[in-house]
C-alpha cells in the first residue's frame, strides 16, 4: 500500500464518524485518534452516545458518532463544523448534516440507501439523489457489499461482513488523509488478540477500505503534518481517565491509601471502572447500593485515615447533599466529583453542561461552606483531581470538583509527568500522645484542625454531625460556641485563598474586553480570543479553575477592562456569583443550554458584536 502522491496540506481537520448503535463507530473514531498521534499530530475527541440504550435500528434517537479534530498546532477543542463526515446509514447522515461544512466531503455506506431505512430516518426521498446533498463532495461508497466481497473465501464471511464494515471505512478516511495504515492494523490485532478470526476479518476489511480509496477519483487527499510537540512519553486520555489517574497520584504523594465509594451513573462510571484496575497500588473499591450509601462510605473511610472519594452526575450529587454537610461539620476532608450532564432530573443523560455549579455552591443546609473546583480540560482533570485531593486533605474540608461529560468522555494528548515532580500533599496528621491534642485545636493561620487517625495511642474523641465545642468536639448548643465555629469554618475555605494560583490573563492586562470562563468552556473560548487577538483586537481571556474561594486577585483584574463577558454553559449561574462576589462591574453574558458545547464561529461573533457595540 502506498500513499497518496499529490495531496493538499492542511494546518486541521474535524473527522466524525456516525453510525448506528452497534456500528463500532467509537472503536473506528478511536483508531483514527491513535493513528494521527503516532502520526506526530495534536488531537482532541469527543464521542457522542446516543440517551437510549435499545434504539430501534436505523432511527436517529440509536445514532452513535465520534468526533476527532487534528492539527498540526496546538489543539484546544473538538472543533465546529466537520470537514469530512462518515456516514453508516442514512439516519446518521440526517442527524449529522446541520455539522459538516458546506463544500466538505461526505462519505456514505450507499448500501444502507434503501426505502425502509429512509423511512425509519425520517425521509421522504433518498437524499443521494434528490440534490439536498449539492453543497457537498459526497462519496457513495459501497461499503457493505465491498466488505462482504473482501470476505466471501472466509468461513461465516458474510456474517462477519456487517459488523466490520466499519473498518472498510476506517481504510477509506486512513488514505483520505494519508495516513499509513501499519499502526491501525496492529491496534486491530491488539484490540483482538483472544479472538484471532475477528482480528484477520478487521484486518481484511481495513486494508480493503484503503485499497478501495486508492480507486476513487473524486476522493481529494489531504496531508496535516506534525506538530511540533515537547518530547515526552505520551498517551490519549480521556477527561474520566485522567480523574481517575489524579487521585492515585494524590495517594501516592500523601502517603494515604485511596478509597472510592460511589454508585455508577452515566457519565462519572468510567472513574470508578479505572479505578477499579489499581487495586494493585491499595485502592479500595465500594460500589454501594445508591448515592448517599457511597458518599457515607467513603466519610467513614476518611475518618480512619484513607483519601476518600466519591464520584457522579447531577442527579446523584443532589442526594449527596446531606452527607456533605456531615463532612463540612465534621472537617474531614473528602473529595466529591461531579461529572455534570443536562438536567434538571434525569434531563439528557448524555449530553454536556454546567448547570451544577448553583448546587455545589449553595446546595446544602445551613452555614456550609466548601471548596469548589472546575476542571477545564480533559488533560486538566488529572491536575484537577491532584489539586482538589490536596486541598481536601491539608485544609480537612470536602472538596467539590466539577467536570462535565464534555471533558470527561473527551480525549486529548498527555504527556505523563513523574508523581515525584508534583508539588507535595502533606496531611495534618496528629501524632500519638500529644499532650496537647483537642480534637478542634486549630492551626492559627489555616485554621485547619489536625486529623487524628482512629486507634492512634491518646488521640480519642468524639465526631457526629452536631455541633462541636470549639476546642474538644464535644457536643453543645451553646449559641456563642455554634456562631464561633460557624465563623471558624467559613473563614477556614477563606484561607485557602491564599494556596491557590491568581487569575492568570491571556492577552493585554488592559483592553476593551475580558472574556470569563470557567470549567470545560476553556478550550472554546482561548480558542475564539486567540483568532481575534491575532487580528490585532483589544481583547483578553480569564479563566476560573477555583470558584470557592476564587482568586485573591480577580477584583483587580477585572478593573483592568472595559466590558467583562462571561460565557458558560447554562442560563447564568457564574456570572451571577460574581454579581454577588464582585460587586462594581457591569457582567454582560453568553449562555448556552442544548447539551452541546461552545462553537468558536459563534463565540467569535459574539465578541466581536461586543467589540462593535
Amino acid at each position: 500500500m502506498s500513499k497518496n502522491t499529490e495531496r493538499v496540506e492542511l494546518d486541521n481537520v474535524v473527522v466524525k464518524f456516525v453510525g448506528d448503535s452497534g456500528d463500532g463507530m467509537q472503536l473506528t473514531g478511536t483508531i483514527f485518534s491513535d493513528s494521527a498521534v503516532k502520526e506526530g499530530n495534536d488531537i482532541a475527541t469527543f464521542p457522542d452516545f446516543p440517551a437510549e440504550i435499545r434504539a430501534p435500528h436505523n432511527t436517529v434517537a440509536g445514532v452513535s458518532g465520534f468526533q476527532v479534530h487534528v492539527g498540526k498546532k496546538e489543539i484546544h477543542t473538538i472543533g465546529d463544523l466537520c470537514d469530512v463526515l462518515v456516514a453508516m446509514n442514512p439516519a446518521s447522515l440526517k442527524s449529522n448534516i446541520k455539522w459538516v461544512k458546506p463544500g466538505c466531503t461526505i462519505i456514505v455506506d450507499v448500501d444502507t440507501f434503501d426505502e425502509k431505512a429512509f423511512d425509519k430516518a425520517g425521509y421522504s426521498a433518498n437524499p443521494l439523489e434528490d440534490g439536498s446533498l449539492g453543497i457537498y463532495n459526497v462519496i457513495k461508497a459501497p461499503i457493505t457489499s465491498m466488505t462482504k466481497k473482501a470476505f466471501e473465501n472466509l468461513p461465516d464471511g458474510f456474517k462477519i461482513a456487517e459488523k466490520s464494515r466499519n473498518m472498510f471505512a476506517l481504510g477509506i478516511t486512513l488514505y483520505l488523509f494519508n495516513r499509513d495504515p501499519k499502526f491501525s492494523l496492529e491496534m486491530v490485532q491488539q484490540k483482538f488478540a483472544k479472538k484471532p478470526e475477528i482480528a484477520k476479518a478487521n484486518k481484511l476489511a481495513l486494508e480493503a477500505g484503503y485499497s478501495y480509496g486508492e480507486s476513487i477519483e473524486a476522493l481529494h487527499s489531504y496531508y496535516i503534518p506534525p506538530a511540533k510537540i515537547e518530547k515526552g512519553k505520551y498517551r490519549i486520555i480521556t477527561g474520566n481517565v485522567a480523574t481517575a489517574w489524579g487521585l492515585l497520584a494524590a495517594s501516592e504523594r500523601s502517603k494515604r491509601p485511596l478509597f472510592l465509594g460511589s454508585y455508577p451513573i452515566t457519565p462519572a462510571t468510567d472513574i470508578l471502572i479505572e479505578l477499579a484496575k489499581h487495586k494493585s497500588l491499595g485502592v479500595k473499591i465500594f460500589q454501594a447500593e445508591d448515592e448517599i450509601a457511597g458518599i457515607c462510605s467513603a466519610l467513614g473511610a476518611s475518618f480512619t485515615g484513607s483519601l476518600a472519594i466519591t464520584t457522579t452526575s447531577g442527579p446523584g450529587f443532589s442526594l449527596k447533599s446531606e452527607a456533605m454537610g456531615l463532612g463540612v461539620m465534621t472537617e474531614l476532608p473528602l473529595v466529591i466529583i461531579d461529572v455534570q450532564r443536562a438536567g434538571p432530573s434525569t434531563g439528557l443523560p448524555t449530553k454536556s453542561e454546567q448547570a451544577d455549579l448553583y448546587q455545589a455552591l449553595f446546595g446544602r443546609n445551613g452555614e456550609c461552606p466548601l471548596v469548589v473546583m472546575a476542571a477545564s480540560s480533559p488533560v486538566d482533570c488529572f491536575y484537577a483531581a491532584y489539586e482538589a485531593a490536596k486541598l481536601a486533605m491539608e485544609h480537612m474540608t470536602p472538596v467539590v470538583l466539577l467536570t462535565d461529560g464534555y471533558i470527561g468522555n473527551g480525549s486529548q494528548l498527555f504527556k505523563i509527568p513523574k508523581t515525584a515532580d508534583l508539588s507535595d500533599i502533606i496531611p495534618p496528621i496528629a501524632t500519638a500522645n500529644d499532650p496537647d491534642y483537642k480534637p478542634y485545636r486549630r492551626n492559627p493561620e489555616t485554621l485547619v484542625r489536625q486529623w487524628a487517625l482512629p486507634g492512634t495511642e491518646g488521640l480519642r474523641h468524639r465526631i457526629g454531625g452536631l455541633e462541636k465545642d470549639s476546642t474538644m468536639g464535644t457536643v453543645t448548643t451553646d449559641p456563642l460556641n455554634h456562631e464561633l465555629m460557624v465563623k471558624y469554618r467559613a473563614d477556614k475555605i477563606d484561607k485557602i485563598a491564599d494556596f491557590i494560583a491568581p487569575l492568570a490573563v491571556t492577552g493585554e492586562a488592559e483592553a476593551d474586553l475580558l472574556v470569563v470562563s470557567w470549567g470545560g468552556t476553556e478550550g472554546s473560548v482561548l480558542t475564539a480570543v486567540k483568532e481575534l487577538q491575532a487580528e490585532g483586537k483589544s481583547i483578553s481571556h480569564a479563566h476560573f479553575k477555583h470558584i470557592l474561594p476564587m482568586p485573591k486577585n480577580t477584583t483587580d483584574v477585572f478593573k483592568g477592562f472595559k466590558k467583562i463577558l462571561v460565557c458558560e454553559l447554562n442560563s447564568g449561574q457564574f456570572v451571577n456569583y460574581l454579581r454577588m462576589t464582585h460587586t462594581g462591574f457591569i457582567y454582560h453574558q453568553f449562555n448556552k443550554v442544548q447539551g452541546l458545547p461552545f462553537m468558536v464561529t459563534e463565540l467569535v461573533n459574539k465578541f466581536n458584536k461586543m467589540l462593535e457595540e
